[in-house]
């Protein structure tokens, strides 16, 4: 039980139907709804998701200011990837940019701005937890597929 009230709560949930999503963006709107999930907690976690145009709609209107049908349908033709995965044994990870991620455990330090360690792979960066960053969301995607890794 206490497992899945963990994986429960590390997944925003929102829309009006109330299925759960997750940011793929840290703007209003860009969110995927999730479609399921398999291997959570495990080497072959996997969440795939969709796009919606509701969610579209809000990013356009509420970020862009755009209140027309040519910003939604560019939006949703935004160059995602729909599943992201995770071996949550190793800490690797990707996410809804399709971006190899490494969750490295707890920021050790005291010149630290960030809880965890996770490091860009292909750019060989650290997330500094600044928005331009996306920690706070690529955090949230290790989060919903990795539950007990992050505390």
């Amino acid at each position: 039980m206490r497992r899945v009230l963990a994986v429960l709560c590390a997944v925003p949930l929102a829309s009006s139907a109330g299925a759960a999503t997750l940011y793929y963006g840290a703007r209003v709107g860009m969110e995927l709804t999730i479609v399921k999930k398999s291997g959570i907690g495990s080497a072959h976690a996997s969440i795939p998701a969709k796009h919606s145009r509701r969610n579209a709609r809000v990013y356009c209107r509420e970020y862009g200011h755009d209140f027309t049908e040519e910003c939604v349908d560019a939006e949703m033709k935004a160059p995602l990837h729909f599943e992201i995965t995770a071996n949550c044994k190793t800490g690797e990870f990707t996410t809804f940019y399709g971006a190899k991620m490494l969750f490295q455990g707890r920021n050790k330090g005291t010149d630290v701005t960030t809880d965890y360690r996770i490091t860009a792979v292909d750019e060989k960066v650290v997330l500094d937890g600044s928005g331009a960053s996306g920690y706070g969301y690529t955090l949230d995607q290790f989060k919903a597929l990795c539950p007990n890794r992050v505390k």
